[in-house]
Formats: structure tokens, sequence, C-alpha cells
């Protein structure tokens, strides 16, 4: 047991989490400092990002936040370059930032579509490509990606083809990665959570209909809470899934088994 409970340790590791100043990433970003590990904390919302630092630093974990549009290709690269030099290595990435296009498709504006896929999946790929150049040449590191049930399905509660084919993407782009980086000693895999109980689901949540449809398509009858999609993506990270690589785990209550 001892064994098994070190290799969920991260102590002298970091973890890089993009979308870091709330929900998922928040919760991930406090598991791993509770398990021993250092955060680059990172979010759009600087505001945002050094929240989770200073409440990681008040449970007495080691965190620095940062202010990162992922859409951005030079300031991933200045970004992940600042955390390596700051926190001194980055050994875990978590690809957690993304957003989503609650409308159909005759309806989608160029522009929304094109910011979704900038920030799931451009911003996944500049993310993978800045930390897995350090993770390749240092022999080994983790990285998760945050998928979907949506990018299991095409099925859904309302039309979101973007956000549908951006967590399809990325379902595909970690087992591609797994591949190329697995001699390097470098694991990729992913989650694809349910609906999670976040400020982002509160507008679902708030419709009476709708909130009933989201339990009643949940076997397990209610939300996902992001401490539990955290808890998966600190497993994959870890040495306890040292021959996990290329695999989705779904978060999902039952959704998909239906």
């Amino acid at each position: 047991m001892a064994d098994l409970l070190n290799s969920l340790r991260f102590d002298d590791r970091v973890a890089f989490v993009t979308g870091a100043g709330a929900g998922i990433g928040r919760a991930t970003a406090l598991a791993f400092a509770r398990l021993g590990g250092a955060v680059a904390a990172t979010d759009i919302d600087e505001a945002s990002a050094q929240e989770t630092a200073q409440a990681i630093a008040g449970e007495g974990g080691r965190a620095a936040a940062f202010q990162l549009d992922v859409a951005v290709e030079a300031d991933v690269d200045r970004v992940v370059g600042e955390a390596v030099e700051r926190l001194g290595s980055i050994d875990v990435l978590v690809n957690n930032a993304g957003i989503g296009a609650r409308m159909a498709t005759v309806d989608m504006p160029t522009e929304r579509w094109q910011r979704v896929v900038d920030v799931g999946l451009n911003g996944a790929f500049y993310c993978s490509r800045a930390a897995g150049r350090h993770m390749v040449a240092r022999g080994g590191g983790a990285v998760v990606n945050v998928s979907s049930i949506m990018g299991l399905t095409g099925g859904g509660l309302y039309p979101n083809p973007a956000y549908h084919a951006v967590k399809g993407a990325l379902v595909n782009l970690t087992r591609a990665l797994a591949l190329e980086w697995a001699p390097h000693g470098v694991r990729v895999n992913a989650v694809a959570p349910a609906f999670v109980k976040t400020r982002l689901v509160e507008p679902l949540m708030a419709d009476p209909a709708m909130a009933k449809a989201l339990i009643e398509a949940t076997p397990l009858g209610r939300l996902v809470e992001a401490e539990e999609v955290a808890a998966a993506i600190v497993f994959l990270s870890s040495d306890a899934a040292a021959m996990i690589t290329g695999h989705t785990l779904p978060v999902d209550g039952g959704w998909l088994a239906r």
C-alpha cells in the first residue's frame, strides 16, 4: 500500500496547468499541490490564476501564476520558458483550457468556430509542443488532455459542433503524441468528462427542463464534480499509471455506456 500511495505523489515535480483559474483547472492544480507537486497555474484571466496560486500557497504548497491565452503561439512558448526558469522543469502538462459554442451549425459565425478551435485544439498543440520539447529532452513526462464525452460521440442535448470537433480531435491527438513520444518516456492520455458542476454549466442547470435532461442522461444520476475529474488527471499523470498511454478515460457517470 505504501508503494501505491508513493506512486501517486508528485514531490520534486512540476505540473503546468492551463485554464487553472477555475473549475477543473483549479481543482487539478490544487490536487497536484496537495500531492507534493509544484504548479504553474496559467489562465487567460491573470487574477484567477493568481487566486489559484495563492490558494496553493495558503496550504503550504509551491505555485507560480501566469497570464496565458493558449491560442497565442508566441505567448505559449514564452510562458512555458518562464515556468521552467521559475520552477525548474515541467514534468506534467494538463491541457485543460477550452471553450464551447452552444449554437446550431447554420447559425455559427466563422469567428466563433475559429476561436473554439484556436483555444481548445491549437492551444493544446502549442502547449504540448512547447512542454514536450522539455520532456523529450529530459527523457520523461506526462501529458493529460481534457477532452469530453462530446469528443467520443456525435450526440448531445443541444448542438455544439465546434466543441464536438475540437474534443474529438484531442482524442486522436492524444493517440498520435502517445505513439510519437513513447520512445522518449513521455506518456500522453486524456480524460473525457460528462457535464461538470462548474460555473460554465450553471446556465444549463438554471433551466429546469435542461437540468432534468442532464441528470436523466447520466446513469449515476448527478453532475460530475471538478475534483473527480482532477483525480483522474492526477492518476493518469502519476507513476501509478506508468504503463498507460494513448488512452482516453471517461469520467462520465456512465453516460457513454448507454
